[in-house]
């Protein structure tokens, strides 16, 4: 087992590295069991972390990746809200002292091209 997020910022940097190395494993460690990945330009949701480690292997088959950009981390208690440019995600810490997206919902940069025109 590898070591976890200590704060919701080190989930973030923690999800871009298994990004950039492709790494699926890696990516359904990170969320909790039952949590929900979002794309925003489509309905489309996948739940749980293989689900969600399917997922991120379909957007590496179209080049897409995952910037770490954390703008505001709201958090209260072991709860936390993290907004960033291109994603709004809710992520807990578990009793082993980890924290792991709950919910997370990814806009892609085009999506906000798409938007403004």
């Amino acid at each position: 087992m590898r070591p976890g997020a200590r704060t919701p910022e080190e989930l973030e940097t923690l999800l871009e590295d298994a990004f950039v190395v492709r790494d699926r494993e890696a990516i359904a460690e990170l969320f909790e069991d039952g949590a929900v990945l979002a794309l925003g330009e489509t309905s489309r949701e996948a739940r749980g972390g293989m689900q969600i480690a399917r997922v991120a292997t379909q957007l590496w088959a179209d080049d897409r990746s995952y910037l770490a950009d954390p703008r505001r981390v709201l958090q209260a208690r072991d709860a936390a809200l993290v907004v960033a440019d291109h994603a709004i995600n809710v992520v807990r810490r578990g009793r082993d002292g980890r924290w792991r997206y709950a919910i997370s919902l990814l806009v892609s940069n085009n999506d906000t091209e798409q938007e403004r025109t």
